[in-house]
Parts: C-alpha cells; structure tokens; sequence
C-alpha cells in the first residue's frame, strides 16, 4: 500500500472560517467594512503591538508593500535596497513605481540581507532598505535599522512570511516605517488573499488607507491619485478566524521544526540568529549536491513534498535583470542551489514526521 503523500504546505480551513464567511454574506455588505476594521485592530494587537502602532488592510502582501511605499513617499528615481533572494513581489513593488531595486546579498546562515552588503549598496539616491523576514526568520534589525540612522534612511519590512518573528523580543513590521504582511493561502495564516500595512505613523498610515480606495477619505472627495487595494469584508472574517488560532498553529511549527532538527542528519538544518524568535514559514534545509535530485527522490520514493524558495534570484530574472547588470551574490547563488524546504506544517501528525526524517536521512547517506 503506497503512503499518503505528505505536501509540503497545507492551508487549515475549518467550520470556523466557514461560519465567519457565511455571516457576512447573510449581512449583505461584503467588501470593505465593519468586519476589516475589526481584522485591523486585531491583527495590531497579536501580531504588531506598541504605542501607535495600527493596521491598514489591503487586498494582497504585494499590495501592501506597494502602497505602503507610496504611502512613505518612494518616488520613481529613488533607490531601494532589497534581497535578491526572496520572491520577486518585493523587487516588483519597487520597480513598478519607477523607483530603482538595488539588489544586496544574504547572510550565509539566516537567508536574510547581509548588513555589510547593504552598506556596500547604499548611494546618493538611496532612499530605502527593504529586508524580509525569509522563511519566518527575522533579518538583523539592529544591523539594518542602525545603518538606516547613520544614512538617514528609511526602512521597510517585508514581513510576508513572518507573522509573529520577533527580534530581541519585538514583533517584526514594527521597527521601520511600515511593515507588511500576506495572508495568502499558504502563510502561516490566510484570509483567503490579503495583505497588511503596519505602521506606528499616523501619516503615513492615513495616506495608505486613502491610495487603497482612489485616494478617498471621504467619499467622493479624492485628494490623492489612488487605487483599489481593499480588502473584503469576506477575507478579513476568514482573517479574524484563523488569528484566534495562529498562535496554537505557530506553537506545533516550532515543535515541528524542533524535531526535524534534532533527528534530521547529512544535511543542513536553519540555523536561528540568537536574537530571533523563527515562526518557520519554511523549514529550509541545504543540500550541497543535486538539491533538485534530492527533492524528486522525497516525492518519488517516500511520498514527501517539498519546496524551493527561490531556484532563481531576483537579479537573475529576465524581469527583473536589467537593474542589475553585472551583478554577483555569491551567498544568494549558493542558497538557489542548494536551499530545499520540507514540510513543517501544523497538520503534520508524528507519523509524517518520522517519515520525513527517514527519507531525508536514507536520501543524505546514499548520496554521501
């Protein structure tokens, strides 16, 4: 009898969420209203706590970084430092308001931009850094936000993937300018799609709120050239339900995580940075030799999927290449090559576990 197969990422929708969305379709006011606003104060007091700190809603992560940037006044000229090795949204969201992505390399162990790297980018028309929070692992705040002071820059986080990572203690989305977040299907949670903007400025907050609905505060009486980034009231009731439930979720990732690597041998298992609190969006091992090999063995023979985030950089995109002529990551390179992510998931039982570590394990020795 062949073994269920064991997917690497598994959404949980349950009658919870199931109930949330039918009460709003029964309300009959299903885009934007009294059930996002209530997801927006929620979702600061869990995930992005501290004295003025609020959440705009939107209808995407992608979305949230674009008018979030637009919001804190990214203009087309500027420079914004990213990660090449990331999904391309956040290279994407910088491009498309005619600001320039200025590619850095990552650190070796976290996957996260390298501080020296940044420095090594910044120019005169520099005007951002902009890390992400890979795989649930927070990229080196105090690093980041001490080379944004001494250069007088701004910093935004792309916190798509880590909802509830802390750094020394403080939640990510918190320390720049703005924070955003993704509530895509596969995130830790999900609204079913959506986005969130979190910001400790009142400005800047106010600014996203009006470029996500056409530039209205008030109705009818557009001040900015805007656009329709709203979230529904839809997604945001599916948002409010899984939030009641994340911290449970994010608690077994941990667990899980913690097993594969106690029991995980002949590959890399993620480091985490002594000041990080991880939320393992990803558990991202390293294979050194014939990573795509290896990952086709784990389905074939073992029934496990698994994942790669990113087999090409940013920099190496026909898209996105033309902002980087010439450019070499040796660390971001190295990571596309090698970087595989296993499934780490709540709806993991012991059983898939074990079997996960047995096929890794079997997969490791007989190609060492």
């Amino acid at each position: 009898m062949t073994a269920e197969f064991i997917p690497a990422a598994k959404p949980i929708i349950g009658d919870k969420e199931r109930a949330a969305v039918d009460a709003v379709l029964k309300s009959g006011m299903v885009a934007q209203g009294p059930r996002v606003a209530e997801f927006e104060e929620k979702f600061t007091a869990q995930m992005a706590s501290g004295d003025g700190q609020q959440s705009v809603m939107v209808n995407s992560g992608t979305s949230a970084l674009h008018v979030g940037q637009l919001a804190a006044g990214i203009k087309p000229g500027d420079e914004v430092i990213v990660p090449s090795f990331t999904f391309a949204a956040t290279g994407n969201s910088v491009a498309i308001i005619g600001a320039t992505p200025v590619f850095a390399d990552i650190e070796d162990d976290y996957f996260c931009l390298d501080p020296e790297s940044i420095e090594a980018s910044i120019t005169s028309k520099t005007r951002a850094i902009l890390p992400v929070h890979l795989y649930g692992h927070p990229a080196n705040m105090t690093a980041i936000m001490d080379i944004a002071k001494r250069h007088d820059l701004q910093v935004f986080e792309d916190a798509c993937q880590a909802h509830g990572a802390t750094w020394n203690g403080q939640q990510v989305g918190t320390f720049g300018a703005f924070g955003a977040f993704s509530f895509y299907p596969t995130k830790n949670m999900t609204a079913g799609e959506g986005g969130a903007i979190t910001t400790g400025d009142a400005e800047l907050a106010r600014e996203a709120r009006m470029i996500r609905n056409q530039g209205m505060e008030k109705r009818y009486a557009n001040e900015l050239v805007g656009l329709n980034n709203r979230m529904t009231d839809i997604n945001a009731a599916i948002g409010l339900a899984q939030l009641s439930q994340v911290a449970d979720w994010m608690e077994k990732r941990r667990a899980n995580a913690k097993f594969l690597n106690e029991n995980l041998q002949g590959v890399k298992v993620p480091p985490v940075a002594p000041e990080a609190e991880h939320v393992y969006h990803q558990y991202t091992i390293r294979v050194s030799e014939d990573r795509d090999g290896f990952a086709a063995a784990l389905k074939d023979e073992y029934q496990v999927g698994s994942g790669v985030y990113y087999p090409i950089p940013n920099h190496r995109l026909p898209s996105l290449a033309p902002y980087a002529k010439g450019l070499e990551l040796p660390h971001t390179e190295k990571a596309a090559k090698e970087c595989l992510s296993l499934p780490v998931h709540p709806s993991l039982s012991q059983g898939d576990l074990e079997r996960i570590v047995e096929a890794v394990n079997k997969l490791a020795k007989a190609g060492a």
